[in-house]
């Protein structure tokens, strides 16, 4: 059989190695660059209605902050730099005109967001115009080029890090589509082609660069004036950008506060094929439990990070044991020693490796039977040669074939039998959206599973039976179920407002803001949705088909009749209680100090004839009493 391992486990192109740099293409960290036009143009009003007093540079900080926020939970490692051009001030390692790099004390200029960063830069709006100002870089009879000042400061910040390893871009957030237009002649055409040659040299270094734009009311941002040749932008490509760059600039501003994780390998483990055939293959976790941070005790005084250590004291001498301890079971009078070691080998149930038992077809494989998320397998060829190719071969058969393979997955704490399930690779036009390999589902054993217990029917008469519902009943909640289907339902559409509420504190602790942000809860009712006319035709179906035409009368009137039976027995509870209280002289006792002789029940009577609270000890009843009487 020839076998392909590059056919099998990569995009379909040309190129054979292209599994191979898809794999070391997964950089683990970002670098960006926010770049802000800070024009005068930026500082206008958002729409024609005077009551807005948004501005386009509002809107951009406001994403930005945002963004910036969800940035230090989910990926706090990536770095980034805040970058205002067309301003009065400058300040840049370059040293040129029209440039301002925002930055907060201990902290370079591309670091890790703090949240004094952020915080500053939420309120930069107050003081921007007296510390930095605003001015158009780009004028007529000047050379100066604000655009390419930025693009060349944005570009030497991001600098550090190798390509392979770091994702770099650059966001240019601005409302001017034509930044060229008040320029005309030999001029504007050199300032083009030397800000595109810019854009282009960045590029090649490996730095992506995204226009995010500021649309005007009635005049949308025209991106083939000047920013489709900058970010290379050809075709139809023209125009489908400004919907998709509408898209991420809502999504910089509504996005979850979520941890986000880098798919690392988890462990490598060994796969027994058969006798005297092992491979290699990486586990992968693709889904994580998404659970609050873990506590970290400070010290009160300096606010550091506290380190905890354990230490043994002889219980006969007292001074420090210093030895590991020794583990023993008494035997015959002797007590038996055992190191660490040995008590992990008398645990250990199997090597830890997993190995194939055989194969099942795939129809056996029930929905049930995965008891928790499956781990994703993938071969590796670092310790085993040619592991790839004989997982390629397994995988290929058990595609073909709808086979499904049963292994035993052993471990010291919780060995099991595991279904490795093929799944093949999945492409798109943007790229690999599956990845092939097998997962790794978890089994249950046999007492695991519980079988659902018939009902038996006890009927003492041949009328007296279970009510069963009509065709017509069925086929109502049939067309009610029908409306409220959720349409591409995913569990990823619904954030956990517990852990939303637990970040949105950490936000409010760090910012020292005042108010905690709005949290929007999705596991509520769409009462919206509910309040359609289609839901609501269909739900009052489905009521008049299971109840009648009167059950909305019906459920008033039984309302009314049990608020009479609850009154009539607390009128009775009442007359009783004062009859009980009539047969002690309650002033006598109280003066004698009799009424510690008396049960609760009689002091509750008392109580309840004088419309006075009942709940409490024995001890409280007593002082409520003694309290009405005046004693």
């Amino acid at each position: 059989m020839n076998l392909d391992p590059q056919g099998l486990f990569r995009d379909h192109s040309d190129s054979d190695d292209e599994f191979e740099l898809e794999k070391e293409k997964d950089p683990s960290k970002e670098m960006v660059v926010y770049l802000i036009d800070a024009s005068p143009k930026m500082f206008d009003l958002v729409g024609n209605d005077e009551d807005k007093s948004q501005t386009y540079f509002h809107a951009a900080i406001s994403s930005i902050s945002q963004s910036l926020k969800t940035q230090i939970i989910g990926k706090s490692s990536d770095e980034v730099a805040i970058c205002f051009f067309n301003t009065k001030e400058k300040k840049n390692l370059q040293d040129l005109n029209g440039v301002f790099v925002f930055n907060v004390n201990d902290r370079e200029f591309l670091d890790q967001p703090t949240a004094k960063l952020i915080k500053e830069f939420s309120c930069i709006e107050g003081t921007f115009m007296s510390n930095i100002g605003s001015q158009y870089g780009i004028i007529p009879g000047s050379r100066e080029n604000s655009l390419y000042s930025a693009l060349w400061v944005a570009q030497a910040l991001l600098r550090k890090g190798s390509p392979k390893y770091v994702s770099k871009r650059i966001l240019v957030f601005t409302n001017e589509d034509n930044p060229f237009g008040n320029i005309t002649g030999a001029a504007k055409t050199d300032m083009i082609r030397t800000t595109v040659q810019r854009a282009y040299d960045a590029q090649e270094m490996g730095i992506s660069i995204e226009i995010l734009p500021l649309s005007i009311p009635n005049e949308p941002f025209n991106v083939s004036h000047f920013y489709a040749d900058l970010i290379g932008l050809e075709g139809d490509e023209v125009a489908q950008f400004l919907p998709s760059a509408v898209e991420r600039l809502e999504d910089m501003t509504d996005q979850l506060t979520k941890r986000i994780f880098k798919k690392r390998i988890v462990r490598t483990i060994s796969f027994s094929i058969a006798e005297g055939i092992n491979i290699e293959v990486n586990t992968y976790a693709l889904i994580r439990p998404a659970l609050p941070g873990s506590v970290t005790w400070l010290d009160s005084v300096t606010n550091l990070s506290l380190k905890a250590e354990r230490s043994f004291i002889c219980a006969d001498t007292g001074a420090l044991v210093h030895e590991p301890p020794k583990r023993f079971h008494p035997y015959k009078n002797e007590n038996v020693k055992f190191s660490v070691d040995e008590l992990s080998e008398i645990k250990r149930i199997s090597n830890g490796h997993l190995c194939l038992l055989g194969f099942k077809p795939l129809d056996l494989l029930k929905d049930y039977h995965n008891l928790k998320p499956s781990t994703f397998i993938f071969p590796t060829d670092e310790a085993i040669i040619g592991s790839t190719k004989i997982f390629i071969a397994l995988h290929r058969s058990m595609l073909q074939l709808k086979r499904f393979a049963l292994a035993f997955y052993g471990g010291s704490a919780n060995p099991r039998l595991v279904a490795l399930v093929a799944q093949d690779g999945v492409t798109s036009s943007s790229g690999q959206v599956e990845p092939p390999g097998m997962h790794m589902i978890y089994l249950p054993f046999s007492d695991d599973i519980r079988h659902v217990e018939e009902a038996v029917q006890l009927q003492t008469t041949a009328d007296a039976g279970v009510p069963h519902a009509t065709d017509d009943q069925i086929k109502k909640a049939s067309v009610l179920m029908k409306r409220m289907e959720l349409k591409d339902f995913s569990v990823c559409q619904f954030a956990n407002p517990a852990l939303q509420r637990h970040y949105g504190i950490l936000q409010a602790l760090a910012l020292g803001e005042d108010e905690m942000p709005d949290i929007k809860d999705e596991t509520l009712p769409d009462e919206d949705g509910m309040a359609r006319p289609t839901i609501v035709n269909a739900l009052e179906d489905f009521k008049i088909a299971v109840y009648g035409e009167n059950h909305d009368l019906e459920e008033v009137s039984s309302k009314k009749s049990s608020g009479t039976d609850a009154s009539r027995k607390r009128k009775a509870m009442v007359e009783a209680a004062v009859e009980s209280a009539a047969n002690h002289d309650w002033a006598d006792l109280a003066d004698n100090g009799k009424l510690k002789d008396l049960t609760v029940p009689e002091l509750k009577n008392y109580l309840t004839a004088h419309n006075i609270p009942v709940t409490g000890k024995k001890e409280a009843l007593i002082s409520r009493i003694l309290t009405h009487l005046g004693r």
